[in-house]
């Protein structure tokens, strides 16, 4: 992706900023924080995941200078829904990516303050959405700080409307009816990226009242396997990683626990150079409640 292009207003010439690649580091953002059209989003949610620390929980609460809230709990999810934080429809997100700021001609770059964990999930959001020009920051937060970044004590409030447009992409986000073929399809894979022992069933869920165990013909992939102290991995060993799960012509869909870290895989597939992975958003949440769908344990 070209780093700029031309666009004229007014009879004048401007440019605009475009994320070179899915994930940014911390260099990158800070060369390019004064781009006009750049908006930066925070879309740090407590971690459910032990053992992973979510940085603004160590101390008083710091943020990327500009960054504003992308808030999948509140604002960014599908209203009445018994599942957590479903991608709502093409005119509620946009409604709310409007309010947020967010124009067509927007460079995103998310981050989250656990390091990869929360942020894929915007983007996904967003590209589920049409808007490709969104970037996750490698490393989060403290990436940010350990190279030195500005600090800001407070998140910025939105000061006017955007004019972003949602197209939705059907390809990206499976229900369980998709799931449910996917799993009998030679071609797809289904990659779980919960731990393996919740994956086996030897663990329990954290969510009360859910089923203990995993999709028939479902592969683990837990998604700490893609990341290297909180960076993706380099495209080659991800690449690699991959490969155990199947080959080049492989349809992959990706599921967690309520469709947080199922991004992280597909983000991580996208950076191999795999392309689209479709995620399942009701993830464990909906298909380890009681009911009909099938489960199995090792």
């Amino acid at each position: 992706m070209n780093s700029t292009s031309g666009n004229a207003r007014d009879g004048k010439s401007s440019s605009k900023l475009a994320v070179p690649a899915a994930v940014v580091d911390a260099a990158w953002l800070a060369g390019h924080l004064s781009a006009p059209n750049l908006l930066v989003l925070d879309a740090s949610v407590p971690p459910a995941v032990p053992g992973l620390v979510a940085m603004n929980a160590e101390g008083p609460f710091r943020a990327i200078p500009g960054a504003r809230r992308f808030d999948y709990n509140r604002d960014f999810c599908k209203p009445g829904s018994s599942l957590p934080h479903m991608l709502p429809g093409t005119g509620l997100f946009e409604q709310k990516a409007r309010a947020l700021g967010v124009n067509a001609d927007s460079a995103l770059v998310v981050y989250d303050d656990s390091g990869m964990y929360a942020s894929p999930r915007a983007w996904w959001m967003f590209r589920a959405m049409g808007h490709d020009n969104i970037a996750v920051l490698d490393g989060g937060l403290r990436a940010w700080v350990a190279v030195g970044g500005p600090l800001a004590d407070s998140l910025e409030q939105p000061h006017e409307q955007g004019d972003f447009r949602a197209a939705f992409r059907q390809h990206l986000v499976s229900d369980f009816r998709a799931v449910l073929e996917a799993l009998e399809d030679d071609a797809s894979v289904m990659l779980d990226a919960r731990s393996p022992g919740r994956f086996r069933g030897a663990d329990p869920e954290p969510r009360p009242g859910l089923r203990s165990g995993h999709m028939p013909n479902s592969r683990n992939l837990p998604f700490a396997r893609v990341l290297q102290d909180g960076t993706m991995k380099p495209a080659a060993e991800l690449r690699q990683i991959f490969a155990e799960f199947g080959g080049p012509q492989t349809r992959f869909t990706s599921s967690c626990g309520s469709g947080i870290t199922a991004c992280v895989l597909a983000l991580a597939a996208w950076q191999a150079g795999l392309g689209d992975v479709s995620v399942y958003d009701g993830s464990w949440a909906e298909w380890g409640a009681p009911g009909h769908l099938p489960v199995v344990t090792d």
